[in-house]
């Protein structure tokens, strides 16, 4: 980032809306680059993917739009603000649902034009990567476990436009492992969060589970076979306590391939980065008590910092959309009114181009 010295405070509306929440926020980012967070608004859509176990794309559409406006008219309400306070306007172009991502982004380009302020166009996974930032000082660089319903990756981060990829899931993300495997034991939507509350008080040894890439080189994850070999025993579970304690061994499963890959990472990182040993996770998974407890131990052991965002900073929101585009403003790093909504986006895009994740023929996760 710029040397503090040369920063001014800059204030920055954030709008996200790249999946099921419609969300607004004010940031304000001080001259020594501390985030203050004035308001942040989420408006949830789970009551109406609710019936269908999952987040429909154009049910999800059409709620941004109709509450969109209300969602920014709130954030500025909370914030005590009025528009011509503002020095920017951040919203997520990508990736996601591109319907979404469209209604967001078109509200930001509309007050970015009429108030004639920039524009910053913010890649979603970028917002995350910077979660951990709202609220507690974590410096540049870091290594970043970025883990959700969308997106499980690995990165080096040395700063908002700078992330390096040392791994990624080569099949599916571990949060939709956990929403899907929940669907399968009957839990309502959201899956993941529903299948943490069951296997409190389950036994994690009871049902034995893959552990994909064992011993193999490299940070990649994959969460495939654990989540078929789930969906078979559930199908063969009579009673609660069985559905518990399979709940209990698939959480331990994936808090377990998370922690174990993340070693490999920290090894990677720790010969990169001398002195530097920050590790970050951030996503909707790392909301997951587990999953926190498990990746906590191995930074601990491995003689890293541990960092992650508050609970309500680990799914989406609209303030880590704001705080990145306040750090690219600072840099800088603005967007004309021609950018894109991007279904597909990952922040190291040369790595993705050199050495795509997905298999020939499928589009793969997110990132």
């Amino acid at each position: 980032m710029q040397e503090a010295s040369a920063m001014k405070t800059l204030t920055l509306l954030g709008i996200e809306t790249s999946c099921d929440e419609t969300a607004a926020a004010v940031v304000r980012l001080d001259e020594d680059g501390r985030a203050d967070v004035l308001c942040s608004v989420v408006a949830s859509q789970v009551a109406a993917h609710a019936p269908y176990g999952g987040v429909v794309p154009e049910i999800a559409a059409r709620a941004h739009v109709e509450i969109i406006d209300g969602v920014i008219r709130q954030a500025m309400d909370e914030a005590g603000l009025g528009f011509d306070a503002l020095s920017g306007v951040a919203a997520t172009a990508g990736p996601g649902l591109v319907g979404g991502v469209m209604v967001g982004l078109s509200a930001g380009k509309a007050i970015a034009l009429a108030r004639g302020i920039p524009l910053i166009a913010v890649n979603h996974l970028e917002g995350h990567a910077v979660s951990a930032r709202l609220d507690a000082e974590v410096a540049y660089p870091f290594l970043l476990l970025l883990v959700s319903g969308g997106h499980c990756q690995l990165l080096s981060v040395a700063g908002v436009g700078a992330c390096e990829r040392l791994g990624s899931t080569i099949d599916d993300a571990a949060g939709e492992a956990f929403d899907k495997i929940a669907k399968t034991l009957g839990l309502p939507y959201p899956g993941g969060p529903a299948l943490e509350q069951l296997a409190m008080g389950g036994d994690a040894q009871r049902y034995p589970l893959p552990r994909a890439l064992l011993g193999r080189e490299g940070c990649d994850f994959s969460f495939s076979g654990l989540k078929t070999a789930a969906a078979r025993i559930a199908d063969t579970l009579a009673t609660g306590a069985e559905k518990r304690d399979l709940a209990a061994s698939v959480q331990g499963a994936i808090a377990r391939q998370l922690s174990e890959r993340t070693a490999h990472a920290m090894g990677v990182y720790a010969a990169q980065h001398k002195g530097d040993r920050r590790f970050v996770v951030a996503g909707g998974v790392a909301a997951n008590a587990a999953v926190r407890a498990a990746l906590q131990h191995e930074a601990l052991a491995r003689g890293f910092s541990f960092h992650a965002p508050s609970l309500k900073y680990c799914t989406d929101n609209a303030a880590m959309i704001a705080l990145a585009g306040a750090e690219r403003l600072v840099l800088g790093l603005t967007s004309g009114m021609d950018a894109a909504a991007r279904p597909r986006w990952p922040l190291d895009e040369a790595a993705a181009i050199a050495n795509p994740v997905g298999t020939y023929g499928r589009k793969g996760a997110k990132a």
